[in-house]
């Protein structure tokens, strides 16, 4: 869906990283990043909460539920954490 049905441009080259969902089945936590790192987080998320309302709607048709959660959308800082932590260790395998 964040491929082929959304117009923004602020949510190009972005991915879900993780969904978390409470108990109550009233909150869905979104987390996303993007293929250029932090720089864009402002931008994605913006762009997220402007179409939050077509997402939702859009997934509630999708996925039977008696009642859909509402979107909350984070930045995920994982992958640009993973990428340091790589480099960092191939650093290290060069020294040796």
């Amino acid at each position: 869906m964040l491929i082929r049905e959304l117009n923004d441009p602020r949510l190009k080259q972005i991915y879900v990283t993780d969904v978390k969902i409470d108990k109550e089945l009233a909150y869905a936590d979104v987390y996303v990043s993007a293929v250029e790192g932090v720089s864009r987080s402002s931008d994605v998320l913006a762009g997220l909460e402007s179409a939050s309302g077509f997402i939702r709607r859009t997934l509630a048709s999708r996925v039977e539920l008696r009642a859909f959660p509402r979107l909350r959308f984070h930045w995920d800082v994982t992958p640009e954490n993973a990428d340091h932590i790589e480099r960092v260790l191939a650093e290290l395998r060069k020294k040796k």
